[in-house]
């Protein structure tokens, strides 16, 4: 799209504002909301601004400066990806969104921007002449809406007057409790250009889950954050809040994004994992390899809060490890019957609560070490694999953040400037959360210590 077809598109859905969407460090949309004039004007003279502190905001909406993030809160230019340009069906006025991306005033990208990461990585593919693939599986909770601080979510009503109670898992008449609202997301989505697939319902109470179709990471990247945008303002439409917290429930599965990956060669199309006779490739081994050797180290891309690690919990349809093994929901790295050319691997260790273009980048990241390093696989783990002990995945966040920011090949391949500026948010955070009056206190200690 060029700027008279934007102008044009402007015209034509009579758009009166026009939202640019920055993605932060949480995945959260930051940005700013201007006229259709001022946007234009803004684009063709490469006026649009933003301070680069815009990435360094914290969950809980401080600022955490850094050697890279300066006090003096200086100007990026915000350079819209006219690709992305959607109309948002539920504002009351014609409302476009973009997704932008950032740069300094001399024109080199934003060093810690999520989307940049991501694209960095999909840049290391593109020099070996690949392109890598992402089907990511969302699951999230509906739950009813609150006003203050509570001790766990309440499933909502459906179309019956009841809140839904135990486990529906795989249900259809649990879906259709909420017919309207999946109706209207999947509007959503097709306006948006959301390619959203199958919905079914999960373990928990009203937790659901949705497919969106495999294509290219950064394309999907970007979907699963306008999902997440999109999926809270229909909840709300509809007198619902959706949650994309790892546990919202301490007795319920949690919420998770498992990540099919594979890669293609750009040229021919033709998956690398396999071989000509359908067989593994060594590629594939490596990949696996990676995996297995990397993810551990990328923790805090993939379990990003202290909430995050307690899903890792056994028989509550999360990984507790980094085993590969075919068929086998058990292990952190699955790898489902397929053909040759839909040969893949599903990552069951990112939380619903990740930053979508962190944790693809994190996963895409470890398996091309693995592949550069010719990095070779266990032995395929054979049997249930939630009480196996070898290979555990960490335990706390504060500890994961600190392997991270000593590994030297994510290091490398992140950017250092990303790597120290992540970790000194994710720290910020836990003093935050550690420093917090919680329910437990008030529960067990108010009055009996």
């Amino acid at each position: 799209m060029d700027f008279n077809e934007l102008e044009d598109w402007l015209r034509r859905n009579r758009v009166t504002d026009v939202a640019c969407l920055v993605p932060d460090i949480t995945g959260s949309a930051r940005g700013k909301t201007m006229t259709p004039a001022l946007f234009l004007n803004g684009v063709k003279n490469r006026s649009l601004r933003i301070p680069e502190t815009v990435y360094a905001i914290s969950v809980h909406g401080e600022i955490e400066f850094s050697d890279h993030v300066a006090t003096t809160e200086r100007d990026l230019v915000m350079q819209p990806d006219l690709s992305t340009l959607h109309l948002a069906p539920w504002s009351n006025d014609p409302t476009a969104c973009l997704i932008c991306d950032s740069t300094t005033d001399q024109g080199a990208p934003t060093p810690f921007a999520p989307r940049q990461i991501l694209r960095n990585v999909v840049n290391l593919y593109a020099e070996q002449g690949w392109t890598p693939i992402v089907g990511p599986e969302i699951e999230f909770y509906l739950i009813e809406k609150f006003k203050d601080v509570i001790l766990e979510p309440r499933a909502p009503e459906g179309r019956s007057g009841r809140p839904e109670f135990g486990q529906h898992v795989y249900s259809l008449d649990a879906i259709d409790e909420f017919d309207r609202l999946w109706e209207e997301l999947y509007q959503f989505c097709e306006i948006q250009r959301v390619d959203l697939d199958t919905l079914i319902h999960e373990d928990g109470p009203c937790q659901f889950e949705v497919n969106i179709r495999h294509n290219e990471a950064i394309s999907v990247a970007d979907q699963m954050f306008l999902f997440k945008r999109l999926s809270r303002q229909v909840a709300l439409r509809h007198n619902l809040f959706v949650t994309f917290m790892a546990k919202p429930y301490a007795a319920w599965a949690g919420s998770s994004i498992h990540m099919h990956q594979s890669v293609i060669d750009t040229k021919t199309k033709k998956n690398i994992f396999a071989k000509a006779d359908g067989s593994d490739s060594d590629l594939f081994r490596h990949y696996i390899g990676g995996l297995q050797a990397y993810l551990p180290a990328a923790m805090p891309l993939l379990a990003p809060y202290t909430n995050s690690f307690n899903r890792f919990e056994a028989y509550m349809s999360a990984p507790t490890n980094t085993h590969w093994s075919r068929e086998n929901r058990t292990v952190g790295l699955r790898v489902p019957a397929s053909s040759p050319d839909a040969r893949r691997v599903e990552n069951r260790i990112p939380g619903a609560d990740i930053n979508p273009y962190l944790g693809v980048a994190a996963s895409l990241v470890c398996g091309y070490i693995g592949m550069m390093e010719k990095v070779e696989p266990r032995e395929e783990y054979l049997g249930e694999g939630y009480q196996d002990r070898e290979r555990p995945l960490p335990k706390s966040l504060i500890d994961s953040v600190e392997t991270f920011a000593k590994s030297k090949p994510l290091r490398d391949a992140l950017g250092a400037s990303f790597v120290d500026t992540y970790c000194a948010l994710k720290r910020a955070e836990y003093e935050h959360r550690s420093a917090v009056l919680s329910p437990w206190d008030v529960r067990f200690l108010m009055t009996n210590v």
